[in-house]
């Protein structure tokens, strides 16, 4: 154990003597769920210091304009912007897997994205 680590571990021990940590208002309840748990641990850092500056990972951006590329697609009845909007969720889907490819993350299911193209025609 490190010096910076028995003094952080002195301090926290003081604290629960002097009862500090008795009326805390999150006290007994879960902790929040970890948004991280699907980033690999050597990458855990590095999104942090990202979602801290405010800046968002490729990977998520592009889920969040493919949902919202859904959402007009799904609103829209012009036909000839209906295949504008399909060949974006296609770039996006395409860019997304060969990301997620690259980092050797799992991509969807062959059957499945099948099914999600389908549904999307």
């Amino acid at each position: 154990m490190s010096i910076f680590e028995k003094i952080a571990e002195r301090k926290i021990e003081q604290a629960m003597a002097q009862g500090e940590f008795d009326n805390l208002s999150c006290k007994g309840k879960p902790l929040p769920p970890d948004d991280m748990a699907m980033v690999p641990e050597d990458l855990r850092m590095a999104y942090k210091i990202l979602k801290n500056a405010g800046i968002v990972p490729e990977e998520i951006e592009l889920q969040k304009n493919i949902v919202s590329l859904t959402d007009l697609l799904n609103a829209c009845a012009d036909e000839e912007e209906r295949k504008n909007l399909r060949i974006k969720i296609n770039e996006k889907q395409l860019r997304y897997n060969m990301i997620m490819e690259t980092r050797g993350l799992k991509k969807l299911d062959p059957v499945y994205e099948e099914k999600i193209m389908e549904k999307l025609k």
